[in-house]
């Protein structure tokens, strides 16, 4: 699978750690950056990355910042992106089932790469429930299109 990768500088560790994980897994990630624990701004690299998922480039995003929600916010931005900050693997397994989740973010101050990495696995691995979920998902889609 192709994996768009993003974080500032209080995720960089843990992307970094989960970009290990998924490449030694065999999937193709792309690493926008943040590449060095230097200050930076969030948003540029949440955006890139998610701008990557929407336009097609890859097929999940995994976006990284100190809490987690910032990146979130940024990428739910990006048309066609429904990112979730997920702590644990339950949340992550509902949100792709339930919600079609195509970018997960994580919060680097609050998941070590150990809590991590399950959590990144059950994103990639979850399928899309569709049925009910799927009528939900296209009124979330038409909301996006409709507002602004």
């Amino acid at each position: 699978m192709r994996i768009a990768m993003g974080a500032d500088h209080a995720g960089y560790e843990l992307k970094e750690a989960v970009k290990g994980l998924l490449e030694a897994a065999g999937h193709e990630v792309t690493d926008v950056g943040t590449h060095s624990a230097g200050s930076v701004d969030y948003p540029p690299f949440a955006a890139e990355a998610a701008s990557l998922v929407a336009g097609g480039g890859a097929d999940r995003g995994v976006i990284v910042c100190g809490s987690g929600n910032g990146v979130a916010i940024v990428a739910n931005k990006i048309h066609g992106i429904r990112a979730v900050n997920a702590h644990d693997v339950a949340e992550a397994e509902m949100a792709r089932r339930h919600n079609d989740i195509n970018v997960l973010t994580l919060s680097g101050q609050r998941l070590t790469a150990d809590e991590a990495g399950p959590i990144v696995d059950e994103f990639l691995k979850e399928g899309f429930e569709g049925g009910r979920h799927e009528r939900r998902v296209n009124e979330i889609t038409e909301v996006e299109r409709t507002s602004s």
